[in-house]
């Protein structure tokens, strides 16, 4: 049986993931906070448990109010700023940037959240399901 392994990390290659299985939960977030941290319409994510993922590298971190009333963490590389995960170990889980994937074919998104929050120009692809805030 040949394990499924998921990898990344960030720009300058001094932090780095590896998750041994498939992701609990892939998709777009398009609220506030998620295109401001990314510069984009939106941030792909893929939701791994603690124990599904090993992150090596030092990674800073930003703490923000999220849309739901919790705290949003975000880790970037110590080394060059790079924007990799949301979440962490101590935080419950892990939710990987879909734009740090060594392979960005492995990312198969099946929802997307906050859409009332997606710029007009930002074009959804066929059966993601959608939700206008946090399902």
């Amino acid at each position: 049986m040949t394990e499924h392994v998921i990898t990344g990390g960030c720009l300058c290659g001094a932090l780095r993931y590896e998750a041994s299985s498939e992701p609990q939960h892939a998709g777009y977030c398009f609220c506030t906070d998620c295109r401001k941290a990314s510069g984009s319409a939106f941030i792909g994510f893929m939701g791994f448990e603690p124990e599904q993922i090993r992150v090596t590298g030092e990674t800073r971190r930003h703490h923000s109010p999220a849309a739901n009333g919790n705290t949003a963490t975000r880790n970037y590389c110590a080394v060059c700023g790079s924007l990799v995960f949301g979440g962490g170990h101590d935080l419950g889980g892990v939710n990987v940037y879909a734009g740090s994937l060594d392979d960005p074919s492995q990312f198969q998104p099946r929802i997307a959240i906050f859409t009332r929050d997606k710029p007009h120009w930002a074009v959804m692809p066929e059966g993601v399901k959608q939700f206008e805030t946090m399902p």
